[in-house]
Order: C-alpha cells, then sequence, then structure tokens
C-alpha cells in the first residue's frame, strides 16, 4: 500500500492537541507581551488584549534614557559573562563527559551519581560560601565573580548531556587513531570534538540560557551598575519610574529576542544533539 496517504489514530490526534496546547501556553503570553510593547501603560489597562492603535516604540526608545542604565553595555556584559560560561563549561564538561563516556573504572557510578546530585543543588544555598571565597580571592563586582559560579552551577548538566551524547558515537574511529599513534588529545580534538558538534551546540544553547536569564546571581554577585548583564538592568524598569507597564513589555520582548534569534538558527543542532543522547543513556 502507498504512503501517501496517512490515517490518524484518536491516540495521534489527543497527542498533537496537547502538543498545540503546550505550544500556546508559551507563544500566546509571548506574543500578548508584543503586542502591548507597542501601547502606552493607559491603553494597555484599558485594552490588554486588543491591537494597539497606533504603532509606537516610544516604550523601546524609553528604556535607552532610563534613569543611568545603558542598555547596550548591559548586552555586552551579558554576552561577555555567558560567553565566558559557555566556553568554560564545554571545555571542562566535555573533557570530563569524554572520561566518564570511554574509560571505565570504579568511581564512573560515584562520579555519575555526584553530578546528579549537584544539579539538584539550589543556588541560594552556596551564596554566601561563594561569597567568602571570592571576597578572598579578590573577585567581588569583577566578571569572574559570577563567571565562576555559574560555570560549576552548570557543569553536571553538560558534562552529563555530553556523556550521554559521546557514547552513541563510534569506537572503530578511536581505534584506528590510536593505532596510527595519536594521543588522548589529540583523538578528543580531532575526531570527538567535530563528531559531538550537534551536542556541544545543544549543552551551549542551553547553558547560554540559563547564564543569560539568571537575574538571582546576577544581583548578588555584581552590584556595580556598570557590570551588571541585561536582565539586572531591565528588572530596574518597574521600580526607577513606578510601574510603567508599556516599558515593561518592551523590556521583556528585549531581553528574549536574542534567544530566540539564537535557538532559530540552531535549532537543527538541538533537535540532533537531543535526540542522538537519548538513544543512550
Amino acid at each position: 500500500m502507498s504512503g501517501m496517504t496517512k490515517k490518524f489514530s484518536f491516540a495521534d490526534v489527543i497527542k498533537y492537541l496537547i502538543l498545540v496546547l503546550w505550544a500556546c501556553t508559551t507563544i500566546l503570553p509571548l506574543l500578548w507581551v508584543l503586542n502591548n510593547s507597542f501601547k502606552e501603560s493607559n491603553e494597555i489597562l484599558l485594552n490588554p488584549m486588543k491591537l494597539p492603535s497606533k504603532l509606537s516604540f516610544f516604550n523601546y526608545s524609553q528604556l535607552i534614557s532610563y534613569g543611568n542604565m545603558n542598555i547596550f553595555r548591559g548586552f555586552l556584559n551579558s554576552l561577555i559573562i555567558s560567553g565566558s560560561v559557555v566556553l568554560l563549561v564545554l571545555l571542562f564538561g566535555g573533557f570530563a563527559a569524554y572520561v566518564i563516556a570511554r574509560f571505565d573504572f570504579k568511581l564512573t557510578g560515584i562520579v555519575k551519581i555526584f553530578f546528579t546530585g549537584a544539579m539538584l543543588v539550589p543556588a541560594f544555598s552556596i551564596v554566601i560560601p561563594s561569597l567568602v571565597i571570592l571576597r578572598k580571592l579578590g573577585l567581588n563586582g569583577s566578571y569572574l565573580a559570577l563567571i565562576l559560579p555559574q560555570t560549576a552551577g552548570l557543569l553536571p548538566f553538560a558534562t552529563l548531556t555530553l556523556a550521554g551524547f559521546m557514547k552513541t558515537l563510534p569506537v572503530e574511529l578511536e581505534e584506528a587513531a590510536i593505532i596510527d599513534g595519536a594521543g588522548v588529545l589529540r583523538i578528543f580534538f580531532r575526531i570527538i570534538v567535530p563528531l559531538s558538534i550537534p551536542g556541544l551546540v545543544t549543552a551551549a544553547i542551553f547553558v547560554f540560557l540559563w547564564s543569560y536569564n539568571d537575574l538571582f546571581m546576577s544581583l548578588i554577585f555584581i552590584p556595580i551598575r556598570e557590570k551588571q548583564p541585561i536582565c539586572v538592568l531591565l528588572s530596574l524598569v518597574s521600580s526607577i519610574y513606578g510601574t510603567n507597564y508599556g516599558a515593561m513589555m518592551a523590556a521583556l520582548i528585549i531581553t528574549v529576542l536574542p534567544v530566540i534569534i539564537l535557538y532559530v538558527f540552531l535549532q537543527e543542532y538541538v533537535i540532533k544533539g537531543m535526540t542522538a543522547g537519548a538513544i543512550k543513556g
């Protein structure tokens, strides 16, 4: 029988219905925020569900002159902090994942339990010890004061994700390289890293998102306004000039826009990395 026509079962209809409803819970609030970002606060209160009476970018231009905030500097700070966190997590997480995936030793199970348990530790429980350590190192108020705790917190997730992906790679390529005289580092950088691009991109996107949206740790570890990331600056919009709903909506759109653009361009790698990592645990 030709496969041109596909019959949907009742279970398929229920499955797609749930997926559509789930997608609506994310997409519709975002569209609502985008729509209201072009309105003034009074119009948002009177007609929050209607289209704007006129398309105005006043709320977006207003953010540039908000107090002592520098929106562009905030984006640069976010790029420096989140970019550094991604590089460090992928470097150290990649090494650790390769060891877990390819080398059998007695403590492998304990190491996995340790990494899994580390992901369950709440962020607020490490604030005081981290502040004490950073003060002794003279790093308080610097970019490293936030980069190092975020790297440590996100390293377990990246390590376990990459280890699951690397287990799916064929061992024969490494065995051939060993016969040709290649060392461990050369195998890692010349064979494992190129083959693990989908897994690395997947881990990089999630790490970037979590670091980019981490308002709690950013507020605590970087109190200096000139070094604070964009999420901290935009969170101050509602407290500096009262309840300006229009500016708050514009701030939300500015915050999520880079993340959406990043995902749109890299979604193919995300799907490959997540599905490949799910084949072997």
